[in-house]
């Protein structure tokens, strides 16, 4: 099998479960007219992860890694009355066009986007001492995977749900020789999930049309 193959898959599952929705389409539109990089969650993707935030019952997000809020839309479309979803974003032009899609969504007093980089707005969020998060999700940087768990853990609770995109990197994740600080990053993840008692977690392997790759899901088991 080939990328062909799993394009024709994924358009396939995508057409005859997933209907036409004009507010996501005109988020990926916008995107593309604002020369953000293609490297958004595929339809199935976020249908996935907008269930696994219904099953959760979840009330509160955080996504670190907004880009044009595409995967945010699908998100919060998961969240009942009240409920809430912060997103970070480092590039200012890209938070621009997520807040615009956000809105365009009917999602603007649903979502709030925190613009500069996650490294400050982590720490923020965890001296508002506000309700842990039900639900992570981790789309940015890949090098700082490992700090981004960290915080993800700092600000969950128990039956909190951690979500990693992109941890298979075209299976480059098995080489323990990788000199890529993507892979290097990712592996770190991996490891320092492996290694913490408070989650269990699995990882994926995935093909579609964004090609070879996969995600991580980790649960929390007691509280940080």
């Amino acid at each position: 099998m080939d990328e062909k193959k799993w394009s024709d898959v994924d358009r396939y599952l995508t057409d005859l479960l997933l209907p036409d929705d004009p507010a996501l389409e005109e988020a990926l539109e916008a995107s593309e007219a604002g020369h953000l990089p293609p490297i958004q969650v595929s339809p199935p993707q976020g249908r996935l992860l907008q269930l696994l935030a219904q099953i959760r019952g979840t009330r509160r997000i955080l996504e670190i890694g907004t880009l044009g809020g595409y995967s945010t839309i699908w998100l919060a479309r998961a969240l009942p009355a009240g409920g809430r979803l912060i997103s970070l974003e480092l590039d200012p032009h890209h938070a621009e066009v997520a807040r615009e899609n956000i809105s365009n969504a009917g999602l603007e007093d649903v979502v709030e986007v925190r613009e500069g980089p996650a490294s400050e707005s982590l720490p923020q969020l965890a001296a508002e001492n506000s309700e842990p998060f039900d639900l992570i999700f981790i789309d940015a940087d890949k090098p700082a995977y490992p700090e981004y768990l960290s915080w993800a853990l700092r600000l969950s609770r128990r039956g909190s749900v951690i979500v990693a995109d992109n941890v298979v990197r075209s299976g480059a994740v098995a080489d323990a020789d990788s000199l890529d600080p993507n892979v290097r990053g990712i592996r770190k993840f991996h490891e320092m999930l492996s290694a913490e008692s408070r989650v269990s977690a699995t990882a994926i392997q995935t093909v579609g049309k964004k090609g070879y790759d996969g995600f991580a899901l980790a649960f929390v088991t007691r509280d940080p």
